[in-house]
């Protein structure tokens, strides 16, 4: 397994991180929970998504496109920048962008969060406060899509991460029916050519 990074504090590396993220296509949790909500029902309007994590809007974008509204909430300004100079964006209108901290997060009722490989960067201690407003956050019948990281993953060494065992993870989806439940574990490069340990959780769940 890899070693922890060099860099503990994240937050140098973002900007960074968002310039290799362009161009790339949503993420498959996201279109599958879209997916699923087509499915129950196709002619619904008017559905509100928090995408926490937007970065340089990957997910944003493809919600936006499909006519959702989206509170897309980062805790670093470029993300915005990156996003709203975006050619691909479409509906800006149905649009809201938040400057926030995780432990800052006011969670307005919605249908979908969206979590693409963020919630690891949660402190510890903020964790369990903010994971239960997420969920009260969402209406009945509404989802999670996102990631959550495991105790072998490289990363789970630094200690401003949050990382859980399968079982802890199964544990704090409790209020959802799992659609989705993936375990990934493997050596391969992170977006900005680190080899790492690599141990994800890939969820979709329905809030019951």
């Amino acid at each position: 397994m890899s070693e922890s990074p060099q860099y503990k504090n994240f937050e140098e590396i973002w900007p960074d991180y968002y310039k290799a993220m362009a161009g790339k296509v949503p993420r498959d949790t996201l279109l599958t929970a879209l997916e699923h909500f087509d499915r129950e029902n196709p002619n619904q309007k008017g559905r509100f998504a928090v995408d926490l994590g937007c970065g340089e809007g990957r997910d944003t974008v493809e919600l936006l496109r499909r006519g959702w509204r989206v509170l897309a909430i980062d805790g670093h300004p470029d993300a915005f920048e990156r996003m709203l100079a975006r050619q691909d964006l479409e509906n800006v209108e149905l649009l809201e962008t938040k400057l926030a901290k995780f432990h800052d997060i006011i969670f307005p009722e919605n249908d979908l969060v969206n979590a693409s490989f963020c919630l690891p960067f949660c402190p510890p201690e903020y964790f369990s406060e903010f994971w239960a407003k997420l969920i009260q956050s969402i209406r009945p019948g509404g989802r999670f899509s996102g990631q959550l990281f495991g105790d072998r993953d490289a990363w789970a060494k630094i200690p401003t991460n949050t990382h859980h065992t399968k079982e802890q993870a199964k544990k704090l989806l409790e209020p959802f029916e799992i659609e989705i439940f993936t375990e990934e574990e493997e050596d391969r490069k992170t977006t900005l050519e680190e080899m790492k340990h690599w141990h994800i959780f890939h969820i979709v769940a329905r809030r019951k």
